[in-house]
């Protein structure tokens, strides 16, 4: 089930694109907000109290190498992973960066999922605000339909490709712990964003206020 529910997330966020033009942006922005905190607080958690208990203080370098890396993703997906992908219709050649850029992201953070239950459901979550946006990104350009679907499909496999092939192969196994503290600087950059960026100004109001202390609560229970 953990190799599906990232998957069926994507299909989730996607599905609603298809349906749904374009949502309240408050409400969007509460997703995000609520994504983050959940992120945020399964990595606290979860991930890195076994990064320091199965490895050693040089983990800190694979947690800020993570951090570096998600930048350096996000300079060629223009944010999309936090919310920051805008439609324009016209596009005229496929964006490839970008879909590499989400893809590697998708697949990096699927790696250590399979034994990880909050992370899963943590992931999951915020893979349905960002699967709708870089749907409504596809549905919204010259790309026919049919292209964008299937586009929106290998995005949707990336993640749980990474869980199936970190626990299949046994190559992975020695490096498990330094790909683990990869992810996780990875998901505390993404997450911590979200929940700033939630906010016009950095100002926040009580309901995301609200949301958040929902997501990070739920994500130190599951």
């Amino acid at each position: 089930m953990n190799f599906l529910l990232p998957f069926i997330a994507v299909l989730l966020g996607a599905g609603a694109a298809m349906f749904f033009k374009s949502p309240a942006a408050n409400r969007m922005k509460l997703l995000l907000a609520f994504s983050g905190a959940f992120l945020l607080s399964s990595v606290a958690s979860e991930f890195l109290p076994e990064i320091y208990e199965d490895g050693d203080s040089n983990m800190g370098i694979y947690l800020i190498a993570g951090v570096f890396i998600q930048i350096i993703l996000e300079f060629f997906s223009k944010g999309a992973e936090h919310g920051h992908l805008h439609v324009h219709k016209e596009i005229q050649q496929f964006p490839y960066l970008l879909f590499g850029s989400l893809c590697l992201h998708a697949f990096l953070e699927g790696m250590p999922l399979q034994d990880h239950g909050g992370m899963v459901y943590g992931i999951s979550i915020h893979k349905i605000p960002i699967a709708f946006i870089f749907a409504s990104f596809l549905l919204n350009s010259t790309m026919s339909r049919w292209k964008a679907i299937v586009i929106l499909l290998l995005f949707a496999v990336m993640s749980p490709l990474g869980s199936l092939l970190a626990s299949e192969l046994s190559f992975f196994d020695a490096y498990m712990t330094p790909i683990k503290a990869i992810v996780a600087g990875i998901v505390l950059h993404v997450s911590t964003t979200l929940i700033l960026e939630s906010s016009e100004a950095h100002k926040f109001n009580l309901a995301k206020i609200l949301v958040m202390l929902i997501g990070a609560v739920l994500g130190f229970l599951v």
